[in-house]
Order: C-alpha cells, then sequence, then structure tokens
C-alpha cells in the first residue's frame, strides 16, 4: 500500500523540508561520493527488465485522470480526440475543477465519472476494475504515491514531471513497475516537440557523428506565479522552491538522454551542481509579507538559489549541462544543444539551427531540406494535427497520442520507468552536492547493469497503429 498524503508529506518534507537523507555538512571535502549502495532499495536485484517491455495490447484505453489543476484540463481534452480512448473518472480534490473539466468535453461521446471533495477519493479510481491507465496531473509530491498506487492494482501509470522528488522514490517506481509489469512512463512532453524529435532521429542516422556533450534548460520566470495566491494548490509549488537544486531538471535532460540512449547503451555516471545565492525569492517574499500576513512564513526561512547549473557525466564519457532558474527576467529557454563530432544543432531561446562547422549556422532553406529528409514519422503522420489541437504547440498530443499508440498496440513505450527514475533523481541528487560545496555525487543505476543491452528508443511508429480523429 503507498502512504497516504499526510505519512508522505512527512516523509518528502514539505513541512518545512528537512535535511536529504544522505546529505552530510557542508564543506567536508573528504567526503566519499554518494553511491547507489547507500540506498537500501538499491540493493534490490532486478525483478524485471521493463526496458523494451511489450504489455499485452488493449483494444481501448481505459484512462482515470487525477489532478484537474493546471495540467491536467488540457490533458482531458486531448486525450478525448483520441480513437480508442474511454475516459472513465475525473478525480480533484476540488469539486468545482472536476465540473469545469467535464464541461470542457460536453460535446464529445465521453461520459467519465466525477470524484471529488476528499484528499483519499483518487484511491477509488485506481481501485475501479474498468481502468487500464492512470494520468497523474497532481502536484509533485503525490505523483509517486498515486503512481505507486495505481501499480499495485493492476493499472499502468502516466505522470507528470517529476514523477518521484526523492532518490527513494526514484527507487519505488522502478521496483513496482517490475514487480507489477505495468508500465510507468513520466509525462516528458519536450521529447515530442518537434525540433528534438527531429535532432533525435537525425542522431539515430548518424548525422552527428559521435555525440559528444548535449545542454538543457528550464528558464522560465515564475516568480509572480509562484507567489500568487490559488495558483498552484496549498502554494505547493512555492514550497518545493525551499529545496536547493535542480528542481525542475527534465524538460531539458530527457531529449538529451534519448539522444545518447542514456539507459539503452550509455549511462549517466555522476555529477555536480552549483547554484547561485538567491538574489530574488526570499526578497519577494518579504515584500510581499510587509502588506500581507498570508506570506508571513513564507517570508522565514531560505529558498533556492536562482540560477542552478548541473554537469553530468556518462559512462562512455559525454558530457551534459542542465540549467534551472525560474525567477530571473531572461527570455524563455527550454536550451536544446546536440553536439557532435560532425554536426552541432540548437534551439532556444532562438528558433532551431543547424551547424556543420565553426563558420556558423546552415541557411533557413538547407535547414528546411534537412527537416523533409529527417522528419520522424510521427511528425509526418500527425504533425499538423498535433499543431491544430495544441497543448505547447502540437508536443503535448504527440505524447499522449503516441502513448495510446503503444497500449493499443502492445509496444514497447518511448519512455519507461528507468528514465522516469533516473531523469528525477537529478533533482535531489543535485541537491546533494550543492549542499557539500559541489561535491560530485553518483547517480544510480536503476536499470542495474541493464543498460549495456538494452535497444534504443524506437522512433518508429507501429505497423496499423491507432488513428486519432477530432470529435464534434
Amino acid at each position: 500500500m503507498a502512504p497516504n498524503r499526510r505519512d508522505f508529506l512527512k516523509v518528502s518534507g514539505l513541512a518545512g523540508l528537512a535535511t536529504l537523507s544522505g546529505q552530510v555538512v557542508a564543506g567536508d571535502r573528504n567526503r566519499p561520493k554518494m553511491t547507489q549502495g547507500q540506498n537500501p532499495s538499491a540493493k534490490n536485484p532486478r525483478q524485471f527488465n521493463m526496458s523494451g517491455y511489450s504489455a499485452p495490447a488493449l483494444e481501448k484505453v481505459r484512462i482515470g485522470v487525477i489532478g484537474l489543476g493546471n495540467r491536467g484540463p488540457g490533458a482531458v481534452v486531448r486525450l478525448s480526440k483520441i480513437e480508442g480512448v474511454e475516459l472513465k473518472a475525473l478525480c480533484d480534490l476540488r469539486p468545482e475543477r472536476v465540473e469545469y473539466t467535464k464541461e470542457r468535453i460536453k460535446e464529445t461521446h465521453q461520459q467519465p465519472e466525477s470524484y471529488a471533495g476528499d484528499e483519499e477519493v483518487w484511491k477509488k479510481v485506481c481501485e475501479r476494475d474498468d481502468i487500464d491507465l492512470i494520468y497523474i496531473a497532481t502536484p509533485w509530491h503525490l505523483h509517486t504515491p498515486m503512481a505507486l498506487y495505481a501499480m499495485q492494482h493492476g493499472k499502468h501509470a502516466a505522470v507528470e514531471v517529476p514523477a518521484a522528488v526523492t532518490l527513494e522514490e526514484c527507487w519505488q517506481l522502478v521496483e513496482t513497475s517490475e514487480s507489477t509489469k505495468k508500465h510507468c512512463m513520466m509525462l516528458e512532453n519536450t521529447c515530442y516537440d518537434f525540433f528534438e524529435l527531429l535532432t533525435l532521429n537525425m542522431a539515430r542516422q548518424g548525422f552527428f557523428g559521435e555525440i559528444i556533450h548535449g545542454e538543457g534548460a528550464y528558464i522560465h520566470d515564475l516568480i509572480e506565479s509562484n507567489f500568487e495566491k490559488d495558483r498552484y494548490w496549498d502554494m505547493w509549488r512555492l514550497k518545493q522552491n525551499r529545496r536547493n537544486g535542480s528542481l525542475y531538471p527534465t524538460h531539458g535532460l530527457g531529449p538529451i538522454a534519448q539522444v545518447m540512449n542514456i539507459n539503452r547503451g550509455d549511462l549517466m555516471d555522476y555529477l555536480v551542481s552549483v547554484s547561485s545565492a538567491d538574489f530574488m525569492m526570499a526578497n519577494k517574499a518579504k515584500e510581499l509579507a510587509e502588506s500581507d500576513d498570508f506570506y508571513a512564513g513564507y517570508a522565514r526561512g531560505s529558498f533556492r538559489g536562482n540560477m542552478n547549473n548541473t554537469t553530468i557525466k556518462t559512462k562512455k564519457g559525454r558530457t551534459i549541462l542542465i540549467q534551472h532558474d525560474v525567477t530571473s527576467p531572461r527570455p524563455y529557454s527550454r536550451l536544446h544543444i546536440v553536439s557532435g563530432t560532425k554536426a552541432y544543432a540548437q534551439k532556444y531561446p532562438e528558433p532551431g539551427k543547424i551547424s556543420l562547422g565553426h563558420d556558423g549556422f546552415i541557411s533557413e532553406s538547407e535547414l528546411q531540406e534537412l527537416e523533409k529528409q529527417y522528419q520522424p514519422p510521427i511528425v509526418q503522420r500527425i504533425g499538423e494535427l498535433a499543431k491544430q489541437i495544441g497543448g505547447h504547440g502540437g508536443m503535448d498530443f504527440l505524447m499522449d497520442w503516441r502513448l495510446i499508440d503503444c497500449l493499443r498496440n502492445g509496444i514497447p513505450l518511448d519512455q519507461d520507468v528507468y528514465d522516469a527514475a533516473a531523469w528525477s533523481s537529478i533533482g535531489p541528487l543535485s541537491e546533494q552536492s550543492v549542499a557539500n560545496r559541489s561535491a560530485s555525487v553518483d547517480i544510480p543505476d536503476f536499470t542495474r547493469g541493464a543498460w549495456q543491452m538494452n535497444a534504443p528508443v524506437d522512433i518508429e511508429l507501429s505497423k496499423g497503429g491507432t488513428t486519432p480523429i477530432l470529435t464534434s
């Protein structure tokens, strides 16, 4: 059984965000590197290899959606437009959010049941016998408990980013997915952005040569929204910003990890992480507290550094730089850089560009020719439809459609539980590094050695896959 919400809040440390387990006193330069053996769960042998696993095909994918705040309603609308989907249940603590979401799909054939008004009501959705997939779009600290409970009750789990906020949770997801043989996919939508899919296909076909280095980022000025009342339930996102590290690494990391075949031929080995001081968050809290007692508690204590740089080394000697900054007045950027022995690609803060040498980027017409040559099948097939339906320019719909396509055809998912765990682990591991003067910290091998034999992600579409339809 998964821990209840109150127990989990104590474990995750949201009430004050307690010191990380395994963290040592800052300044201890003789500290040994953190290893996966220091985590009790890591000692358990692999029960089953979920990489490349094909679950039994589902003629219909019956879905329960939990969490209808910021991301959930849009997901429900997108899922309602995919053939073979049955929305069986919509769940949120607030009844008005359920009703709002149902109103958005009232013109479709979907007739989901409503679940609301109780902190434990989501469990009833997971316990239903007529649901195949639990789609989780709740605050971060609830992602792992809900995904665990879903898998323990025979459901596949699709969970928003990050899938976990502690290292222990990462291992719990891995071991539960293996023991139940249920998929646990982190909904990392940036892997389905058009330029990221293009560079992945180019890398697969050798365009970049050997991949040397990659970069990714989440640079997004959210300081006003993080402090805005009722923007995030119970101010959960502001509370998460008490942690000091790379708190939201997966948007930048996911596409680079796939290009580098992480967990499928290469493995993230260790990281070092550096955070700036906080020049903005605490000052904002104190400013608001002067005129509103609501913010008095947030004006006490510290927040994360405004800018975090985390550098990762892989087993094969590649490097990855991940940046996180959600306070500075910088242009929005999900920096995507792929650097190889033959070519270089970059997107953000400018549009996607390709370079073949130090003379600079190729022309727009040359880039268009490359896009035609290397456009992946999923974009060729439903790219224009995805743009029409939307969700961050269409990448959200591509992600949802691909998930349903895989489940209906019984083929492996593009992102498995090892990706969910490894990518999410950068958050807590970066906190450990920052707290210890940026000492190196080992990244666990969540595959327990299987990365050396796992096949790369197959970006081809399944034969006879599902056809998305626009409902009237």
